[in-house]
């Protein structure tokens, strides 16, 4: 593998690290390796630091690809707690409210799903990299500075229920770019007239690249290392 002319790996992000972190980290074993100084390395597609699963890293003219690459659809397996809610929508942060979940029913959470397959429109958290006047909308929450985040067009292909046992849901959900399974999760919530939050989030597939066609981050060394052409 060329790596200064350009590859794509797939690598499984491991809990509470950064998306940028990964690429940091991608980048600095391929400078050592190669003793260079400068390589030209991104990822097509954040994911939340509480976030697992597919990221892929481009490098060298293969960042070029970026753009099309984040365009393919993906596949998540969220865990989600109904019942409560968090500012940032996941466990970043403290909960804040509690609702009733009595009236909620497996036949009840199954039906409001299916309100979300198709085009739906999404506000995005505003605990997020969404940008606002230059600044990520998250410098403003951390602040606790009101800002408004305007409802984006996206796509859910499916979601179905794997898992049901209140107050806990566990979903498979396939879909767009650009979609915040945080805010779905918000959404599933306020559908089902109670809140909800985020509790784990794996990302499964990216286009036709799933969980098993990843690089664990403790094979990431040995993987250079069998396929780095020097």
């Amino acid at each position: 593998m060329d790596f200064i002319e350009g590859e794509i790996l797939h690598i499984d992000k491991p809990l509470y690290w950064t998306s940028f972190r990964l690429v940091r980290v991608v980048r600095a074993k391929l400078r050592e390796k190669h003793k260079i100084k400068k390589l030209k390395v991104g990822h097509a597609g954040t994911l939340d630091p509480l976030a697992t699963g597919v990221m892929t890293i481009c490098t060298g003219k293969k960042t070029k690809e970026i753009e099309q690459l984040q365009a393919q659809t993906k596949e998540y397996i969220a865990e989600i707690r109904l019942g409560a809610t968090t500012p940032s929508f996941d466990l970043e942060t403290e909960i804040d409210a509690e609702y009733p979940t009595e009236h909620i029913t497996r036949e009840k959470v199954e039906e409001c799903l299916k309100k979300f397959i198709g085009e739906i429109e999404q506000i995005p958290p505003v605990f997020s990299a969404v940008k606002i006047d230059g600044k990520r909308a998250y410098e403003f929450a951390r602040k606790n500075e009101e800002i408004e985040l305007k409802p984006k067009m996206l796509v859910i292909d499916d979601i179905e229920l794997l898992f049901y046992s209140l107050p806990t849901i566990t979903i498979r959900v396939v879909c767009s770019k650009g979609t915040y399974i945080r805010a779905l999760a918000r959404d599933i919530g306020e559908s089902l007239q109670s809140g909800a939050h985020l509790l784990a989030l794996t990302r499964t597939r990216v286009g036709d690249i799933s969980l098993n066609d990843c690089i664990k981050i403790d094979e990431l060394d040995e993987f250079i290392n069998k396929n780095i052409a020097l």
